[in-house]
């Protein structure tokens, strides 16, 4: 894939210019593709996207704006309510293109009858981290996509973070309880450990932004550093102290663990009923 646009250089669409779309236009435009893309969304505000118009990509409000390009990708980044009124849309130009749906529970059944059964098209699940560029994303490719346009898939999402491919579509749902739904877990035990230390008695200032900034030291020491969270975990626990003492809590029995168990499970069940509902 080259940064310049020309004939051999065939345009990546986005539409939906919403949180997700404008994140991967932002990632990809960083990347130095925006001479190569095309932000489709008919509440388009160029202003809102000014720094990737300014580097070159394009915007419009619908497939028109392509004129006769042929895309080599399209991701749509629509709301999963709406996109059997956008899908059907493109279904000509994905006729050659790559298709990539970042639309949570959305099935590759129903993308087929919308786009006419593309011969690339891969399901996505993003998580909102990658609208910081730090998100992890995985992907189902259906049998007929090629080699070359799962590579693409991959350098594509890889502009928001990190990426892995999943071999049944089923997994998918699995992939939204975890990293998908994930940071509102991680989100929640901030809250949870900030209401911990009021409770001890700290100011709710001082509560607040210990709970958050050990969170985010934490992610990023994980990030950083090659050891396995558990070798991690065992660094800041000393015999007899008080992370020992902490954690015992939350170990005796494996009760974080069954807690965390069930509430991804809860989590994939409700993703299936969603899937089955579109």
């Amino acid at each position: 894939m080259g940064a310049g646009h020309s004939p051999q250089a065939a345009p990546i669409v986005i539409v939906g210019a919403g949180n997700m779309g404008g994140a991967i236009a932002r990632g990809l435009a960083d990347a130095g593709l925006g001479p190569r893309l095309f932000l489709i969304d008919p509440a388009l505000h160029d202003q809102t996207f000014e720094a990737i118009v300014s580097k070159g990509a394009r915007t419009g409000t619908d497939v028109s704006a392509l004129g006769h390009s042929q895309p080599e990708a399209i991701i749509l980044a629509v709301k999963p309510q709406i996109m059997a009124q956008v899908a059907p849309a493109w279904r000509n130009a994905a006729k050659q293109a790559l298709t990539i749906s970042i639309a949570a529970g959305t099935t590759i059944d129903s993308l087929n009858t919308w786009l006419g059964a593309p011969d690339g098209l891969v399901r996505v699940m993003p998580n909102l981290p990658a609208s910081i560029g730090k998100g992890i994303s995985a992907g189902f490719a259906t049998p007929s996509t090629s080699v070359p346009q799962r590579k693409l898939t991959e350098t594509l999402m890889q502009a928001v973070g990190d990426f892995v491919w999943v071999e049944s579509e089923h997994l998918i749902d699995a992939v939204t309880a975890v990293s998908g739904s994930g940071p509102a877990y991680v989100f929640l035990l901030v809250e949870a450990l900030a209401a911990a230390a009021r409770d001890a008695g700290l100011p709710p200032d001082v509560a607040e932004r210990l709970a958050r900034k050990t969170i985010e030291g934490a992610g990023a020491l994980l990030e950083q550093s090659s050891s396995q969270p558990m070798q991690l975990r065992e660094s800041v626990t000393s015999p007899g102290g008080t992370t020992e003492a902490a954690l015992r809590e939350f170990m005796t029995d494996s009760r974080l663990e069954k807690l965390v168990t069930e509430a991804v499970r809860a989590a994939t069940r409700r993703a299936g009923e969603l899937s089955k509902s579109r």
